[in-house]
């Protein structure tokens, strides 16, 4: 990331950078990661907010958004979690939400998890605001359909923060803010990376994300639109989406492996799908990281491990230890400052010649 001047307009980044500064300081080892566990210190590699480009959008303040003021140590505060806890992304997220309001001595915390159903997560939403929270952080499952949910926490006038997937709705009426990724740049730098892996030459293919999010729709859209522009000599051969799940991942990569057998590079939108790839390239005799080049988003242990063993070729994060930043926020807006529209933070990019030395930091 290019170094920019702090203004006026980058307070709130710098200080969410302290409070994550903070909290990684106070943080222990990482421990180590499974398919199915993600490990690590909920502190270790905390979230750091882009300045001043973290202040982008309209600001909302308490009385703009016309909540109660409300001591968030004396608070109900509701996590509605989009997705199982099945990858390392999700299990890092709410331990970190978890771990964060447990530090600052929240009164209650509320978590619940939709398992992918976007009803469930509506009712989950409605529920949490019958149990009496008074402050909601959201992952939201989709960009769309959650308005429900939303209508009923602003007819209570209970602020909502929404987390690692924007909302299509009004910001400081439907909630307060966006905290998440630049979801187009991380396309682009995976493009980037591609261009280096490849040398700007080979057959691609995409395994997209979920559909009805913006994460899939700019993830894909950053990495198409840098393509184009320059690196001419590579082809995307195929776009299929693979749900953001390893099986998933691994289902399309083996018929693509059938149907597209010429292909030599993989672009996975995260890195489960990714894995999976690696696992069906592997049955089918060839040698992902050198037969067939990949680049994924997120920087799970297990991604950054497979670019030690040679058999990626780059992750590009996505970190999703959101509460430190989540809280941070939180505690602005009920002192009264003005909250952007869209926090944005700031990710790092892994690849041979920092993957194992980084390693430690990975979820």
């Amino acid at each position: 990331m290019r170094a920019r001047p702090l203004t006026a307009a980058g307070t709130l980044a710098a200080a969410c950078l302290l409070a994550a500064t903070a909290t990684l300081a106070a943080s222990g080892c990482s421990k180590s990661e499974t398919s199915n566990s993600a490990g690590g210190d909920s502190g270790q590699g905390a979230q750091a907010a882009e300045s001043p480009a973290a202040a982008s959008g309209p600001g909302c303040s308490l009385q703009s958004y016309g909540a109660p003021e409300i001591d968030l140590k004396d608070a109900v505060v509701g996590f509605s979690q989009s997705e199982k806890e099945a990858n390392p992304f999700r299990i890092a997220e709410t331990r970190s939400i978890k771990d964060e309001a447990a530090r600052i001595g929240v009164k209650k915390l509320l978590t619940t998890n939709a398992q992918s159903q976007l009803s469930k997560q509506i009712s989950d939403i409605q529920d949490m605001l019958s149990q009496g929270a008074q402050f909601l952080i959201i992952a939201p499952l989709n960009s769309d359909g959650l308005e429900p949910a939303l209508k009923a926490a602003a007819a209570k006038k209970v602020p909502v923060l929404t987390i690692d997937r924007k909302v299509n709705s009004t910001a400081c009426k439907d909630y307060v803010a966006f905290l998440g990724s630049d979801f187009v740049e991380q396309g682009k730098r995976a493009a980037d990376a591609m261009i280096k892996a490849t040398g700007g030459k080979g057959k691609v293919a995409i395994l997209l994300g979920a559909s009805g999010n913006n994460v899939t729709t700019d993830r894909t859209k950053g990495f198409v639109d840098r393509i184009e522009a320059e690196a001419p000599g590579i082809e995307i051969v195929a776009q299929q989406t693979g749900e953001f799940a390893r099986d998933k991942g691994q289902q399309v990569m083996e018929q693509l492996i059938q149907s597209k057998p010429d292909i030599t590079a993989v672009y996975a939108e995260n890195d489960e799908m990714g894995l999976g790839a690696v696992t069906a390239l592997k049955a089918a005799g060839k040698k992902p990281g050198k037969d067939v080049k990949i680049v994924s988003v997120d920087g799970t242990r297990n991604a950054v491990q497979a670019l030690v063993d040679g058999e990626y070729n780059a992750v590009i994060e996505s970190n999703p230890r959101f509460g430190p930043l989540a809280f941070a926020t939180a505690q602005k807006f009920y002192d009264g400052e003005e909250i952007p529209e869209n926090v944005i933070i700031s990710d790092r990019s892994y690849d041979e010649t920092n993957a194992k030395e980084s390693l430690g930091g990975a979820y």
